[in-house]
């Protein structure tokens, strides 16, 4: 593991520690704060559907089934789940990309990463030099700017 490598993969992990990035679903009213119409909507047609099945003489025994279909199905729209991570997953094309998206190309890195590589004894000059050429031209360097960085001169 090179030296960058460890300093990424430690900031990595700091994020997802920081974020409370780990894959778990974890109870969230964001739904509602972001879609309110759409929420207020939802139920007054799960209501609607609820008195015609109560008013139906077929129907109105399985009103249980109708509320316990209703909770199961929406029940996810209640759930945030953060994903996590990874140093392996940068530059991967995958399935794994719908899921978190491109962080790696639209986060941007801590300036101590970038101060910690700049001061580390183990990064060779060019690489330094490369990195300070890439902050000059770009300002704000992202992940997969710093993973670049020692794929090119390794």
């Amino acid at each position: 593991m090179t030296e960058i490598q460890r300093l990424l993969t430690n900031t990595i992990e700091q994020l997802n520690h920081r974020e409370k990035r780990d894959n778990r679903p974890r109870f969230s009213i964001s739904f509602i704060r972001r879609y309110p119409g759409l929420f207020v909507a939802m139920y007054a047609g799960w209501l609607a559907t609820l008195v015609v099945i109560v008013k139906s003489p077929t129907l109105e025994d399985f009103v249980w089934l109708h509320v316990g279909l209703f909770v199961l199905l929406n029940g996810f729209f209640f759930f945030d789940i953060n994903p996590r991570y990874r140093y392996e997953d940068i530059d991967l094309l995958d399935f794994r990309v719908c899921y978190n998206g491109e962080w790696y190309n639209t986060r941007d890195v801590p300036g101590e990463l970038i101060n910690n590589i700049q001061a580390s004894s183990q990064v060779s000059n060019q690489q330094k030099d490369l990195l300070a050429k890439m902050l000059v031209n770009k300002k704000r360097l992202t992940f997969y700017d710093i993973y670049s960085l020692d794929n090119q001169t390794s």
